[in-house]
């Protein structure tokens, strides 16, 4: 894992006062250190294509960020705009009151409806499902419902809840979902030791602002 471990990061820059000389900063460093993708706010997304248009660095957007409270067609206007304007993978936030209140059935629908309009599109898909919130039973079910659905990814935070992502979480998760459905952990990853510790519970993407420290703390160890 110590060698090229860019390539599980997405370089995450989510912050409401991000300027723009941060975005561009964010976009050289993911080509730097060979990271996976850059997670940005989707009006960033056409000035990060121009910097990431000849490197292998993907864009990931956030939709319905970061409550997912909002109408499915207006997460899927927002994903139509963010690939139309060279996003690569679309980071949805579910209606986690709805799964809270018990509505499985429209988790589902959303999640399928978006799924399948993505992969008309061209983009990958991740779910966040902001486990700060959820009981074991809800996150289980969460993970039901991504197997009868299978998107690409599913996320456990989206950085703004009570805490981030955690190796029970993970671990959880995985024993839960399909094989092919990956795991992106994401909120309070800062150090390699915890990086390592997720990748071996079971995810396959880290979200996180302090890649590049990780990084460095990889090629020493």
């Amino acid at each position: 894992m110590k060698s090229d471990f860019g390539r599980y990061i997405d370089h995450t820059l989510l912050r409401p006062i991000g300027t723009t000389t941060d975005i561009r900063r964010l976009c050289t460093e993911a080509i730097e250190y060979g990271m996976a993708a850059v997670c940005i706010f989707p009006s960033y997304i056409p000035m990060a294509r121009e910097i990431l248009k000849d490197s292998r660095v993907k864009i990931a957007t956030v939709i319905a960020f970061p409550f997912g409270v909002t109408f499915t067609e207006i997460k899927e206007a927002e994903m139509r705009a963010s690939a139309a304007r060279g996003g690569d993978e679309m980071d949805f936030v579910i209606n986690i009151a709805a799964l809270k209140s018990g509505d499985d059935k429209s988790i589902e629908a959303e999640m399928e409806h978006l799924t399948a309009r993505a992969r008309t599109l061209g983009v990958h898909t991740k779910f966040i499902i902001e486990t700060a919130y959820l009981t074991e039973d809800e996150k289980v079910r969460a993970c039901k419902i991504a197997n009868r659905v299978r998107p690409d990814f599913m996320k456990t935070s989206t950085g703004y809840g009570p805490s981030g992502a955690t190796v029970e979480d993970v671990r959880l998760m995985r024993s839960n979902l399909l094989p092919e459905i990956q795991i992106k952990a994401a909120g309070g990853i800062r150090s390699y030791a915890e990086a390592v510790q997720l990748l071996q519970a079971g995810a396959s993407r880290l979200g996180t602002s302090s890649g590049i420290k990780i990084i460095e703390e990889a090629s020493k160890g």
